[in-house]
């Protein structure tokens, strides 16, 4: 009896490690299915309801008097699903998936999330200024916590699953599976533990596998070539990361003023997102290729075909739409437009440097360093930031002035501002943390008011 019952605690470990193992699969499969149908149906509407291949040439075609109107019945329609939402028991962003992981306090809710991602898609669809990848990494990390539960796993395994899947949503989002695992460590985690990583890895390559056959397997915004003139060029690609930190501080700053704006008692759901949507209608309506999460106009970017002055007009319109409808509630992301409000910034840092007499590379180059800064500046992952746009580019030669422009933003935006994008969310609900080399340290509330 005795070696019987010594076999029982490791029938039941080995077969806890096979489940988790088949839950890692599941929701990579899933996530990445999801991302893909999400896509589709974004384009599939666009094709038949306007003849356009994506959401800026559908606005460009409209009349003007549809680019005011239609964002804001977009925002009327997500902000009845958010209504619906808020009545029911769950999160489903970010925060609430970093709380799960680290802490253990899993609120995480399929309902809630496909409820927001539906939301998000109507949107987006009808010309909202808001990423799409958002809803992609919130999925994963709700559909972690459904296989967890499905499979009747512990709480600690549903917290790798959470993890997993919000890595594989992220790699299926941006087809970046090295930076969708560090946006696990260094956003979620932020620190390296073995038994989050392993989970995490696997699900990033089925996922990214899965994304890459249904789209295309080169970098999304399509293979750049880079230059460096000299080394001495990377003094400025160092301004460019103290500049891009500066820009993205006054951008998360507001997005913070249209919260507070828009956090109104006499402006309820579903009337608060459709008053965001008609706001960035008002700038779609005049400037078309602030629509969407601002994919077309980046690659624009890169491409140099933007001029001076239609780059000033696209940053700053692009920031009050994107303001416009995230701080409202509509669900969505924030992601990629911080990417192209990044991109913007270094093509005009480089153009403004090429003014008084500097010689330097293609403002494409300054563009996708940019990026990678101004992401740094508001999740505080430089490491992710400078990987990610790496993976974007595809050329190893970007890899200095990337490391040396998301580690000098990240230092920059630290000192303005203590709390990264997600952090701060967390902030709002009461939870703060702190990383050691320990680990993570919930701060007291008190650290938690004055921080």
């Amino acid at each position: 009896m005795d070696a019987l019952d010594n076999q029982r605690p490791h029938r039941c470990y080995v077969k806890a490690r096979w489940r988790l193992a088949l839950g890692v699969l599941l929701v990579a499969v899933v996530a990445a299915c999801f991302a893909a149908l999400f896509r589709a149906g974004i384009d599939s509407v666009l094709h038949h309801a306007a003849g356009a291949a994506d959401v800026v040439s559908a606005m460009r075609a409209a009349p003007w008097w549809a680019r005011l109107l239609l964002p804001a019945i977009g925002g009327l329609l997500a902000g009845g699903l958010g209504a619906l939402a808020a009545r029911a028991a769950g999160g489903s962003g970010v925060g609430d998936v970093m709380e799960a992981v680290v802490l253990g306090r899993i609120r995480l809710s399929m309902p809630v999330t496909l409820l927001k991602c539906a939301g998000s898609w109507l949107a987006i669809v009808f010309g909202g200024s808001i990423g799409r990848e958002g809803p992609l990494i919130q999925f994963g990390g709700a559909c972690g916590k459904f296989v967890g539960d499905w499979l009747d796993l512990s709480s600690g395994r549903a917290r790798l699953l959470i993890a997993a899947g919000t890595a594989a949503g992220f790699a299926a989002a941006y087809n970046t599976p090295f930076a969708a695992v560090l946006f696990v460590i260094e956003v979620v985690t932020g620190m390296v533990v073995i038994d989050t990583i392993l989970p995490v890895l696997i699900a990033t390559v089925v996922a990214t596998a899965i994304s890459r056959a249904a789209v295309g397997e080169g970098p999304i915004y399509g293979q750049r070539a880079f230059h460096l003139q000299s080394p001495w060029e990377l003094v400025a690609f160092a301004g460019l990361g103290i500049v891009a930190a500066l820009g993205a501080q006054a951008f998360m700053r507001l997005l913070t003023f249209g919260e507070h704006a828009f956090r109104q008692p006499w402006l309820k759901l579903p009337w608060r997102p459709a008053l965001g949507g008609l706001l960035a209608g008002a700038v779609v309506a005049w400037l078309p290729e602030c629509a969407g999460n601002g994919y077309e106009p980046l690659n624009a970017l890169l491409d140099g075909t933007i001029t001076t002055g239609l780059l000033v007009l696209i940053l700053l319109g692009k920031g009050f739409a994107t303001t416009a409808s995230v701080s409202s509630g509509s669900p969505g992301g924030v992601f990629t437009p911080t990417l192209l409000i990044g991109g913007a910034i270094g093509a005009l840092y480089m153009r403004g440097l090429s003014c008084v007499g500097a010689s330097l590379g293609s403002a494409g180059g300054y563009a996708l360093v940019g990026m990678a800064a101004a992401t740094a500046a508001t999740t505080h992952a430089p490491l992710m930031a400078a990987v990610m746009v790496f993976e974007l580019s595809g050329d190893y030669a970007i890899a200095l002035p990337l490391l040396l422009a998301t580690a000098t933003s990240t230092l920059i935006s630290r000192h303005l501002r203590r709390e990264s994008i997600y952090a701060a969310e967390l902030l709002e609900r009461g939870v703060g943390w702190e990383v050691t080399m320990e680990g993570r340290r919930l701060l007291a509330p008190r650290a938690r008011r004055n921080g």
